[in-house]
């Protein structure tokens, strides 16, 4: 067993250094990932996109809850121009665009 197993398994704790891992493509052109957490059993997730300049992605919804948090840049959908900073929550099933003109990274958070 290593230490950092011990560690986890004394104090409850898991770390993740997202700079150890490389981006991954989506579905979506322009439209990377690198998740963070990963739940199979219950489907909830939390992983970093970062969206390249120009990068647009049509009106589309999600099977759960989604949290949007601005890390850096500028992100769009129908309504409004989010910066750093700011957040925004989508409903289960709510329709949406995505998209960046300059280019920005997202904290992503999806759970029931």
């Amino acid at each position: 067993m290593t230490t950092k197993a011990i560690d986890r398994q004394r104090t409850g704790s898991r770390f993740v250094d997202p700079g150890e891992q490389a981006w991954r493509e989506t579905d979506a052109p322009g439209f990377l990932i690198k998740p963070i957490f990963e739940d199979s059993r219950t489907g909830e997730s939390t992983l970093l996109m970062r969206i390249e300049p120009g990068a647009f992605t049509p009106a589309h919804a999600h099977d759960r809850l989604e949290e949007i948090f601005v890390l850096d840049g500028d992100f769009h959908d129908e309504e409004r121009t989010y910066g750093p900073g700011h957040y925004c929550q989508r409903a289960i099933g709510a329709s949406h665009t995505a998209g960046s003109k300059g280019g920005c990274t997202v904290l992503l958070v999806y759970r029931d």
